[in-house]
């Protein structure tokens, strides 16, 4: 048991006799917090790569910190998971190999796990292990697939194992891959590079599909949105910008970017027919083929610059 009264974090302060969470950053959300009550703390640690906070909160319920930023909460992680997985998976005509690169809480597992009918198996590469064990044990609805039969958890870089990726067959290679990495600072920095595409193109089936959290959305740093995707299309002829609603992340929003070389594939529509998998598509809180096609839908003043 944590004692808050003694408890120290440089995220953490004492208003008014409550203890709050301030997610901080002067590099990513410059002038601007996003708070949180802290119930109880949970667990803090500082592993070989970040510095880990898991807290109970009075509204969002458990929530897990890395570096001082919110990466998921029990009250609406489901919307980023559901969107990050379901926009390629839908995307794709059969999606028989998918690669998640980080991803550690395990949400993204647990949607590709809906897709049992067409998945033949999953690979996750988290270079964290500490966070993994952390969310089995403090966030069990995310973590509930870690050791599902067709789940593979590797312990690595993802920079690295793609990179060994390039000189294998096609039939190593894979149909979907998303990259669920914390923002770009620390082990994550490379991830948000056009080398990084190259790794990811050099990864894919023909046809495959990738997607990646962008970091940053419309509101908070529209140039670095915008400057993402530009890399993105150094590689990729076909990418486009997705972008998912929740409260949790600062500003309400988090971007997604989709690519493929398929310049064929439609990505803003579904491909596979979502009526039709009703046992799947019952299981969704946030996706739906109208929300698929919605989330490329940005406001004038974003879509000039972002699909200029």
């Amino acid at each position: 048991m944590i004692d808050l009264a003694t408890f120290e974090h440089p995220a953490v302060t004492t208003i008014n006799g409550k203890h709050w969470f301030h997610e901080l950053s002067e590099e990513a959300f410059p002038g601007q917090a996003f708070s949180l009550e802290i119930e109880e703390v949970l667990y803090h640690t500082k592993s070989a790569f970040q510095d880990i906070l898991i807290f109970k909160s009075s509204k969002f319920g458990n929530i897990l910190v890395l570096n001082g930023i919110i990466q998921c909460t029990e009250r609406d992680e489901f919307a980023y998971q559901e969107l990050i997985t379901h926009l390629p998976m839908f995307s794709h005509k059969a999606p028989k190999r998918v690669l998640v690169i980080g991803g550690g809480d395990c949400g993204v597992v647990r949607e590709l796990i809906k897709h049992s009918n067409v998945v033949d198996n999953i690979t996750m590469v988290e270079i964290d292990d500490m966070v993994i064990q952390l969310s089995i044990k403090y966030l069990p609805q995310m973590a509930k697939f870690h050791n599902h039969e067709k789940v593979k958890i590797v312990i690595d870089d993802g920079f690295k194992f793609l990179s060994n990726l390039s000189q294998v067959d096609e039939s190593e290679k894979y149909d979907v891959i998303i990259t669920d990495s914390s923002d770009p600072e620390g082990p994550a920095e490379e991830f948000f590079q056009v080398n990084y595409f190259k790794l990811l193109s050099n990864s894919l089936r023909k046809n495959g599909i990738v997607i990646m959290q962008s970091s940053e959305n419309i509101w908070l740093n529209l140039d670095y949105v915008s400057d993402l995707k530009h890399k993105a299309q150094k590689v990729f002829p076909n990418v486009e910008y997705s972008q998912c609603y929740m409260p949790s992340y600062t500003s309400g929003q988090l971007g997604l970017l989709i690519a493929t070389h398929d310049v064929e594939n439609n990505l803003k529509v579904p491909t596979r027919d979502i009526t039709e998998e009703n046992e799947i598509t019952d299981k969704f809180k946030y996706y739906s083929e109208k929300v698929h096609e919605a989330s490329f839908v940005l406001p004038k003043w974003a879509d000039s610059q972002i699909n200029k």
